[in-house]
């Protein structure tokens, strides 16, 4: 004969009951994809899945600002690009002013040209962008946090670009001397005018290639982020994600277990109240 007591009762349910929530919890990692939703289910992976988290965090912050900074960077080598080609522009008036007479109204043309150039210049030089950021710093650089104590220099100032180009006096004052040059000066005037161009341009090209450099080590602080964002989220996915394999094949244990539990129960259940009528 099998007796069952009010505590076997409690019992058997109480493990019944225990097995339905591990069958729940089990169905809930395989419908999330997550294999730890709380600190209790795996303490230590817990503390390694929120240092990682907070390292995905600083890395999402850290490319934002080097998204920031590359967009500067690109404007800034555009815009000085834009001064080279005007530059050498110059360069090629000077020599045509140099050879066109005083009383030719091609003399003029060029002086005309040329102040044209120089407001341009003057522009790209102190242009913003959308957000009101200028595109070259102003007499300082503004360095940009990209990395645990890394900040980086996105653009020069437009001083450097601009101040002592020749001689101590600016690329405006150049400009400016280049086109008295070709309406009032002497052909010695018009002669120094063109090296003083050609010096300004060497000036120019100097300062994109240092930008050349500042980009360059911005694609490669972007190139470690990358390695860096991907090895943090392989990590916290092997902490983290369900083994959908071992997890569906750890359910089905525990449904069989449990069915088989629920059927034997019902049969020594009904066995037992049969003995108690007899």
């Amino acid at each position: 004969m099998v007796f069952i007591t009010t505590q076997s009762l409690t019992a058997e349910i109480l493990r019944q009951q225990n097995m339905a929530k591990d069958i729940a919890n089990e169905q809930a990692k395989i419908s999330t994809g997550k294999k730890i939703d709380q600190p209790s289910d795996n303490p230590q992976d817990w503390v390694q899945i929120s240092l990682l988290g907070k390292q995905q965090a600083m890395n999402t912050t850290w490319q934002s600002n080097l998204d920031f900074a590359v967009s500067r960077a690109n404007k800034a080598a555009s815009n000085l690009s834009d001064i080279n080609n005007l530059m050498t522009r110059v360069t090629d008036l000077l020599v045509t002013g140099s050879s066109t007479s005083s009383s030719s109204p091609g003399r003029e043309a060029v002086a005309v040209e040329l102040e044209g150039i120089r407001t341009t210049i003057n522009d790209l030089l102190n242009q913003t962008d959308y957000q009101g950021q200028p595109v070259f710093d102003d007499t300082t650089t503004v360095n940009v946090p990209v990395g645990a104590g890394m900040a980086v220099e996105a653009v020069p100032t437009r001083q450097s670009i601009s101040d002592n180009v020749v001689d101590g006096r600016s690329l405006d004052e150049v400009l400016a001397d280049a086109i008295e040059a070709i309406r009032n000066g002497t052909d010695e005037d018009r002669d120094q005018a063109l090296n003083d161009a050609r010096t300004a341009l060497d000036h120019v090209i100097v300062a994109q290639s240092v930008q050349g450099v500042r980009s360059q080590r911005l694609e490669d602080i972007g190139t470690r982020l990358d390695d860096s964002s991907l090895a943090l989220t392989e990590r916290r996915s092997t902490l983290e994600d369900t083994d959908l394999t071992e997890t569906v094949t750890k359910l089905q244990a525990k449904l069989t277990t449990l069915e088989a539990a629920q059927a034997a129960f019902a049969r020594i259940s009904q066995q037992s109240l049969f003995d108690l009528l007899k």
